[in-house]
């Protein structure tokens, strides 16, 4: 769908962040898992280390959501490549 008006363009903003949100969201608790796990780990290094892991996360759905609402718009083609928090 390409939007023809702002509130046509809000929804699928909208609808491409929850999306993108769920999509990335198992792979952020995998990681905060992975973090917790760490035993050579003092609590605030850890939580230094999820601080890190959650800019990712955001950093990563933020940049989706501008590729496809563009992509959307642009009719551009889907290449699906994995999405990894952090860029990777």
């Amino acid at each position: 769908m390409v939007p023809t008006n702002k509130k046509q363009l809000r929804d699928l903003v909208s609808q491409t962040t929850i999306e993108t949100y769920e999509e990335l969201t198992p792979q952020l608790v995998q990681l905060i898992q992975e973090t917790n796990r760490k035993e050579d780990l003092t609590e605030a290094q850890k939580q230094d280390e999820i601080s890190l892991h959650m800019i990712g996360y955001i950093k990563s759905c933020t940049n989706e959501i501008i590729i496809e609402v563009l992509a959307e718009i642009l009719g551009l083609e889907d290449e699906k490549q994995p999405v990894h928090i952090g860029g990777r």
